[in-house]
């Protein structure tokens, strides 16, 4: 059974920086790229927010997080993470780690980010 559990969010001030991470399981985690969305509060669906390819070389940033979000992987303990630094409130969100590179496939129940002003 693929098992996805995103943790690391939180409240934080506009300017500020959390990492988030998912740990993976019941899959190849190693041989599978992974992609960050969130969903914005009020709003339906799920924006994407970055891929990783399997290897970790690759990686792509949806125009509104590039420069700020950072993701990464470490395949030894199956864990995604992102990086997110100078967070606005536009950032605000419930953030989801998805397995493969289409946001519809398999998530966790994500973790809840909160910026204040």
């Amino acid at each position: 059974e693929v098992q996805l559990v995103e943790s690391g969010g939180g409240l934080v001030q506009s300017g500020g920086s959390l990492r988030l991470s998912c740990a993976a399981s019941g899959f190849s985690f190693g041989t599978t790229a992974m992609t960050w969305g969130r969903q914005a509060p009020g709003k339906a669906g799920i924006e994407w927010v970055s891929w990783i390819y399997s290897d970790g070389r690759l990686t792509d940033y949806a125009d509104a997080v590039k420069g700020r979000f950072t993701t990464s992987r470490d395949n030894a303990k199956n864990t995604l993470y992102l990086q997110l630094n100078n967070l606005t409130t536009e950032d605000t969100g419930l953030y989801y780690c998805i397995r493969g590179l289409n946001v519809f496939s398999s998530r966790g129940q994500g973790t809840q980010v909160a910026v204040s002003s």
